[in-house]
């Protein structure tokens, strides 16, 4: 359903919501936002609210600071943890210069270009994420501990799964808010659980993702816990992955519905195309030293290869039927910003599509237990590093994000 402003300003009349909190991220995925009164609104939607960029990590110097967030109204929802009597609501905004230009490390100006490139060649793109956490104790002073929630494992139940009432309540609260989680569960690691999105368009995931992880941690605090994001919050226990979903629609049909078990020449060549720039791109996948410490261990991949079904491979194309085939990219940690990280995974699938790339065969083998003389495979980047190095000087990564986004965010790391 489509809002306009005058629909927002008379819902939060309605709705006695007194506080609205215009909220974007910054270039790395950090959400940021500012509270402004109701009563601000349509100056809000008519002009922007200015803000110091130069504050904000990855925009601008001080030399030109002042940009403008504009709320979209469609991403409108009351935040359910907030006190119900003055409540509070969210906006996610566009960010503009001063002559209502888009700015160029606007994350979701970026995404959207992507879309509308798909969108022009006849794709309509989706998205359904898959995003692990860890729950830690905290100490007397509520501060995050090693200390994890419990001691459970894959698909437990209670009593070793402790987390469960925890997701009932992430779930619920998701639903207040208009999102609709399709699934929770205990992952593998103490302590670490899943939850998994429908799917929905590019911008809508990438949206569902920052509120996710909000309120995530929001709920786990006030249930006196501690969550973590972080790819390898544990030596030699699973890391978090977040296993990005994607498929395309094309005249009315999913490219990624098999036939007679194979793929359709337009899925194997997004696929080509993902394998491609998936080094180059890697950074902006998995921007922390500690991301690298997943690789290669507990079902995270390590060899840039591709299989039907192989939780071992970069990416694998799941048992499924209908809307739900897709292929699953297996690489990305929840510490990205999704909105750049699904423009550059359309762009190079897009780009694989555009020049006919031929899909490489399927590795059936079990990635983990092989030397890598005996795989026909090229490796993800070792470390951020090497990551950064394959990144500068991307003509792809310039191409897809901008130049100077591209410097900028290398920088950053």
């Amino acid at each position: 359903m489509s809002y306009t402003p005058k629909d927002i300003i008379e819902f939060a009349e309605q709705n006695d919501v007194k506080f609205i909190r215009l909220a974007f991220c910054d270039l790395p995925g950090n959400l940021k936002n500012i509270a402004i009164m109701r009563s601000e609104l349509d100056r809000a939607f008519s002009g922007g609210i200015s803000f110091d960029a130069s504050a904000i990590k990855g925009f601008s110097g001080v030399d030109e600071s002042d940009y403008l967030l504009v709320p979209e109204p469609d991403t409108i929802t009351i935040l359910p943890w907030r006190p119900q009597s003055g409540r509070v609501a969210r906006l996610y905004c566009g960010i503009v210069t001063a002559d209502g230009k888009p700015c160029d490390f606007d994350g979701r100006a970026i995404l959207r270009r992507a879309e509308e490139r798909a969108a022009s060649m006849g794709y309509a793109v989706r998205v359904g994420a898959e995003c692990e956490f860890y729950l830690f104790e905290t100490d007397e002073r509520g501060n995050p501990t090693r200390i994890t929630h419990d001691e459970g494992g894959y698909f437990d139940a209670a009593p070793a799964d402790k987390g469960e009432n925890i997701r009932r309540e992430i779930c619920l609260t998701l639903e207040q808010m208009g999102i609709l989680p399709e699934s929770s569960h205990h992952e593998q690691g103490p302590g670490q659980n899943e939850v998994d999105f429908r799917y929905s368009s590019p911008m809508t995931s990438a949206d569902n993702l920052i509120t996710f992880k909000s309120a995530v941690q929001t709920i786990a605090q006030s249930n006196g816990l501690s969550a973590s994001f972080m790819p390898k919050p544990l030596v030699n226990k699973p890391g978090n992955g977040f296993h990005i979903n994607m498929s395309l629609e094309h005249g009315g049909e999913n490219i990624f519905q098999l036939k007679d078990g194979q793929l359709s020449l337009a899925a194997g060549s997004f696929i080509a195309g993902v394998m491609e720039r998936i080094c180059e791109m890697t950074c902006f996948l998995n921007r922390l030293d500690n991301s690298y410490e997943r690789f290669g261990k507990h079902e995270a991949p390590m060899y840039v290869n591709w299989s039907f079904g192989n939780r071992s491979q970069l990416i694998r194309i799941p048992a499924a039927q209908g809307e739900y085939c897709r292929f699953e990219l297996r690489s990305p940690d929840p510490m990205c910003n999704p909105y750049l990280a699904y423009a550059l995974i359309i762009h190079a699938g897009l780009d694989g599509i555009e020049k006919g790339l031929e899909c490489p065969q399927p590795c059936r083998m079990n990635a983990y237990s092989l030397q890598k003389d005996k795989l026909d495979a090229g490796m993800l980047p070792a470390g951020l590093p090497d990551a950064k190095r394959l990144a500068q000087g991307s003509d792809f990564l310039a191409a897809s994000l901008g130049r100077t986004v591209r410097d900028k965010y290398i920088k950053l790391l």
